[in-house]
């Protein structure tokens, strides 16, 4: 754990908010997995940042990026939003009917309703941070391509799509017990510190700790 980068500490310190969520303050199924959600919006933002300072000595690249930029905005959003539908629809309860019932005021409504702004916050700093520190300062933005960077953020939507949204669907079904909400929150959390971790050693060069070493062999 020594050798992980201070993001990845971060990003645990991050993702204990809703673990403090569920034990503390009785979280729902809903409040996390809109919390998830709305993370992978934050995901989809700071990646657009990434695609548009990626190397930027390329005359080329600067010329991609005015058609792929916009592309992904648009794909991906469609991918978030029709994810979105499913959370609002599957743990939400209730929705209007207008617009598949997602915009920006029913977001923004349920986000002060289940009192999650200050983990939306946590997920932004924690995500600027590594934005910052690994992408610029780390120079990793000289060291990735524009096609990488489009398919990165998808990774996020399948494992939305398969652990957190499969994951709240039974955590409903069983009745929301704390110890199944507990577990999605692991789940969600070891998957994105792999993810994070995998990401750091193919942009840094650099040899990073995986989650659990084995152990050396005998001489």
């Amino acid at each position: 754990m020594r050798r992980w980068p201070p993001s990845a500490i971060l990003l645990l310190l991050a993702n204990i908010t809703p673990l403090i969520g569920v034990l503390l303050h009785h979280w729902t199924v809903f409040a996390v997995v809109l919390l998830y959600w709305s993370e992978n919006v934050i995901v989809g933002g700071f990646n657009v940042l990434r695609m548009l300072i990626a190397q930027p000595q390329q005359g080329l690249a600067w010329a991609m990026k005015a058609f792929l930029i916009p592309f992904f905005c648009i794909h991906y959003g469609m991918f978030t939003f029709v994810h979105g539908v499913f959370v609002f629809a599957l743990f939400g309860g209730h929705l209007p009917q207008k617009g598949f019932g997602l915009s920006l005021p029913v977001v923004f409504a349920a986000i002060k309703e289940q009192h999650l702004a200050y983990a939306v916050v946590a997920l932004v700093v924690s995500h600027g941070f590594s934005f910052f520190h690994n992408y610029v300062a780390g120079g990793e933005y000289q060291r990735i391509n524009l096609q990488q960077l489009m398919a990165q953020p998808y990774g996020r939507v399948v494992v939305l799509h398969l652990v957190v949204l499969g994951g709240g669907w039974v955590t409903l079904a069983l009745g929301s017990p704390v110890g199944a909400l507990v577990l999605l929150v692991a789940l969600k959390t070891g998957f994105d510190l792999r993810a994070h971790l995998a990401e750091r050693r193919k942009l840094s060069g650099t040899p990073v700790l995986p989650l659990a070493s084995p152990p050396a062999a005998p001489a």
